[in-house]
């Protein structure tokens, strides 16, 4: 099974930015401990601050990869165009945030992925991106 994790802007921040929201773990660092859980999975990572590349990444993987867990951080509630590449693609997407985007602003109460993803699990930390892995097993 090979699924891709896609993380958007300034998640390549994580253990630097707001620890009090995002936590003190470095994303690679949990990526190295999900690769030791999940052994049965061919897990990569991908991170871009880029709307464009991560549309491209998404085209790139939608049709040869089992799934797809996507964290689009703030684009999540801007994107039609990621919205559309998920909606465009074959491989599975599951949605994640670490934060529970409904006890923020309340523009991040909305997601444009939502209507085309398999799932979405937002609020339990970095063990959002493991209930996602989880799902595809």
């Amino acid at each position: 099974m090979k699924i891709i994790i896609i993380n958007g802007p300034n998640l390549n921040l994580l253990g630097k930015r707001e620890t009090d929201i995002y936590g003190s773990s470095t994303f690679q660092s949990f990526f190295d401990e999900l690769k030791l859980k999940f052994p049965s999975i061919e897990l990569s990572y991908y991170q871009s601050n880029i709307e464009g590349e991560l549309i491209d990444k998404l085209h790139e993987v939608g049709y040869s990869y089992d799934g797809v867990v996507l964290n689009a951080a703030a684009y999540t509630h801007t994107s039609v165009g990621i919205a559309d590449a998920v909606a465009g693609i074959e491989t599975p997407v599951v949605e994640v945030h670490i934060s529970n985007t409904y006890s923020r602003e309340s523009f991040r109460h909305t997601s444009f992925l939502a209507p085309n993803a398999k799932g979405v699990i937002i609020g339990f930390g970095l063990q959002s991106y493991e209930l996602a892995l989880s799902s595809f097993l």
